[in-house]
């Protein structure tokens, strides 16, 4: 027997957080698999429940520093929302103890050292190490108790050495107080501000669960027993209620028709356009659109047991699954901050060592120099700015061909993609039905169309509206009938111009005593391609034949040909009949594809692929793809989709045009290596200072004039980058 335990995880600061929780947990009896997300701060665990509890991980956990939060979403995400409030107040007085600790140093280098300058300078280093930027120190020591050399490590080392320095100069005047102090102010206060964009994204990738959560209705409309109405909160809903579902209203818990017929949106299960008839004894998905009659509906599953939530734990279980990505910073990190601790000491040794080695006596105060502006020098605050910039100079070009980038790391993981999975309706394929064709089998097919599209013209059914508007595209002059009567689920008969007119299924036709003996065949044909037709007769002849399906976007083909160009395979996934997808595929001559699908089932194949050693793009736009699309290794929502899928991707390609696909693969290289060279720019300057901190001689004022360099070079840099030709 296998348990999973899932936990959000407080104290996460980098993304070598990860193996230091992954190997912790994975040392504990009875842990089987663990994974963890420090985008998301989340961790699944399966374990042998006979062998280990729940609170063994949580203990775990606690002895590295970090902190287990109630896995309540609602609580969870008021959490988030309170985090990033405080993330915005300490950045604001950050900017603020920046634009005073400037002041300060501009009146130092006009007037000279002054007594009142240094005392304003102490005071303004003090307030910033103890009050906003407390949580830094505190997360350098937790840092170092996981064995972590981070960012966290390299700027509580700096702000600490930056106030030793301070409180030497106070007694040796050989120390420059003030410029030590200023460097701890500026180090601080960058890295609060840095910290203030990194809990927002965090936050951000939260709300895909909160949209999908938003979607089931607040309140319901529940019949009482003595046949009464009254609107209740849909929490108060209990399975065997009876509730009333208007058109144009979400149903608000899962159940089964007991009254009244409708055409039913349920593209939230099934993604695809259709809606489906809805008879009494039908079961119906919290969520769902009623689109024309009203139901009666008993609920069968309320709360965490609806559809609904079922999809939302799937994509809350597949934030934590999703494969990690090695930041690039903090890839950089693992050997830029040992060196820089390794170069303090050096320097220290220099002058306390090296002397006596060569018959002199040791120059401490030198030594201290040299250790403590090394390790202020080793900070590079345009560190943090370097990969940002870089994406804004990025998210510039992308914007002008279509597309958005929502998570800077995922998109530079396109340029290792193997694979794209890409969802067939909405994606390849328009997303609405559309008339695909008139099929006469008495007279011409723009008579076949009046017919029908007269018939029809009372009907509210999203078909019959289809059918109308194809038949005005055409300029076809239409009448009202004179008699109208619908069948729901099945077809309607109609009066129109002094004759009977039935459009329908052969299932409806054969009922009324009509023969479609002749039409066998062109259904059987288009039926295999998994389109959806209605026969029409007049006067007991059946005419022919209205073919539905969802047409191919026009550039389909041409992005499936861009990205073998590139060396991805694309593959089709849907949750559509096995005909409709086994054309879409012969049509792009795509070799790999999967029919049917439920959400649960998309998300299988993204791991099953990510455990072979592939990296994953998965590309979608309904609420059925959010799920496999927060799993893959990079999420790709097309932007007139849902919001829901919009918020579990990574990229966001806007509008319709597929083609920006490939464009997305092929930008992602140039700008990889634009983040590339916008870290070694930024790490060259501080690299540099830090070799000459070790001469024991070089002032720490010297330190914020690198960090000024540094971030000017790397804005430049990023500005007048070339990414793509045109």
């Amino acid at each position: 027997m296998v348990a999973s335990l899932p936990m959000r995880i407080g104290g996460m600061h980098c993304s070598l957080c990860e193996s230091s929780i992954r190997r912790a947990l994975s040392r504990l009896p009875g842990a089987l698999e663990v994974h963890v997300s420090v985008a998301h701060g989340e961790a699944l665990v399966h374990y042998d429940p006979e062998r280990a509890r729940p609170e063994d991980f949580h203990r775990a956990l606690k002895a590295l520093g970090f902190t287990v939060e109630p896995p309540d979403e609602a609580a969870a995400l008021a959490r988030e929302e309170m985090e990033l409030r405080n993330a915005r107040r300490k950045a604001g007085w950050a900017g603020l103890a920046l634009a005073i600790g400037s002041g300060l140093m501009g009146l130092r280098f006009l007037a000279g050292p002054h007594p009142l300058g240094m005392a304003g300078m102490s005071i303004l280093a003090l307030a910033m190490a103890l009050g906003p930027a407390r949580f830094i120190m505190r997360n350098g020591l937790q840092a170092l108790r996981r064995r972590i050399l981070n960012q966290d490590v390299l700027v509580s080392a700096a702000a600490l050495a930056g106030l030793i320095g301070g409180g030497l100069g106070v007694l040796d005047p050989s120390f420059p107080a003030s410029a030590f102090l200023g460097a701890t102010v500026f180090v601080l206060a960058f890295h609060v501000i840095g910290g203030y964009f990194s809990v927002r994204v965090h936050v951000q990738a939260s709300q895909a669960v909160r949209r999908l959560l938003r979607l089931q209705p607040e309140e319901a409309t529940r019949i009482r027993p003595d046949g009464n109405e009254e609107t209740v909160p849909a929490s108060w809903l209990r399975p065997g209620d009876l509730i009333r579902v208007r058109p144009g209203e979400r149903i608000p818990a899962d159940g089964i028709v007991r009254a009244g017929t409708s055409a039913v949106d349920e593209s939230l299960l099934t993604g695809e356009p259709r809606p489906r008839d809805r008879l009494p004894g039908d079961p119906v998905i919290a969520g769902s659109i009623n689109q024309s009659g009203a139901l009666m509906v008993e609920v069968t599953r309320v709360g965490e047991e609806t559809f609904l939530r079922q999809i939302a734990r799937l994509v809350a279980e597949a934030r934590a699954m999703k494969p990690g990505i090695l930041r690039l910073i903090d890839r950089v990190l693992l050997i830029y901050v040992p060196a820089v601790f390794v170069a303090a000491l050096a320097g220290f040794l220099l002058w306390t060592v090296g002397p006596v080695l060569t018959g002199r006596g040791p120059d401490l105060t030198r030594a201290l120099f040299a250790l403590l502006t090394a390790l202020v020098m080793g900070y590079p605050c345009a560190l943090g700015m370097a990969t940002p910039l870089a994406m804004i100079r990025t998210s510039g070009e992308a914007a002008a061909r279509g597309i958005l980038m929502r998570s800077p790391e995922a998109f530079h993981a396109l340029k290792v993609v193997k694979a794209v999975l890409l969802d067939k309706t909405g994606t390849l394929t328009e997303g609405q039905p559309a008339l695909m064709a008139a099929i006469p089998l008495i007279g011409d097919e723009r008579e076949l169309l009046r017919w029908a599209a007269e018939a029809e013209l009372p009907s509210e059914h999203p078909l019959a509206r289809t059918i109308a508007a194809a038949a005005r595209a055409r300029g076809i002059p239409l009448s009202e009938p004179e008699a109208f009567v619908a069948f729901p689920g099945r077809g309607v008969i109609a009066r129109v111009r002094g004759h009977e007119v039935r459009v329908g299924t052969m299932a409806f036709l054969n009922e009324q005593g009509l023969d479609g003996t002749a039409a066998l065949p062109a259904l059987a044909a288009q039926e295999a391609k998994g389109r959806t037709t209605v026969l029409v007769a007049v006067d007991q002849r059946v005419m022919g034949i209205l073919v539905f399906g969802d047409p191919l976007k026009p550039d389909a083909a041409e992005a499936v040909v861009a990205l073998r160009r590139l060396g991805v395979e694309p593959m089709l996934v849907s949750g559509d009949n096995p005909g409709a997808v086994r054309a879409v595929a012969e049509a792009l001559d795509i070799a790999r594809a999967w029919a049917g699908l439920l959400p649960q089932e998309k998300i299988e194949i993204v791991r099953q692929l990510q455990r072979s050693g592939l990296r994953v793009a998965f590309v979608g736009d309904g609420i059925n793809d959010a799920p496999a699309l927060m799993q893959a290794d990079i999420g790709i929502a097309i932007g007139t989709g849902t919001d829901i899928a919009l918020e579990a991707a990574d990229v966001v390609i806007v509008g319709k045009r597929l083609h920006a696909l490939a464009e997305a693969l092929q930008l992602a290289q140039p700008s990889y290596r634009l983040a590339a060279t916008n870290v070694g720019l930024a790490l060259g300057f501080n690299g540099i200072g830090v070799l000459a901190a070790l001469t024991g001689r070089v002032d720490p004022i010297w330190a914020m004039l690198a960090m000024g360099l540094s971030v000017s070079t790397v804005w430049l840099r990023s500005v007048s980058a070339r990414l793509l030709e045109s």
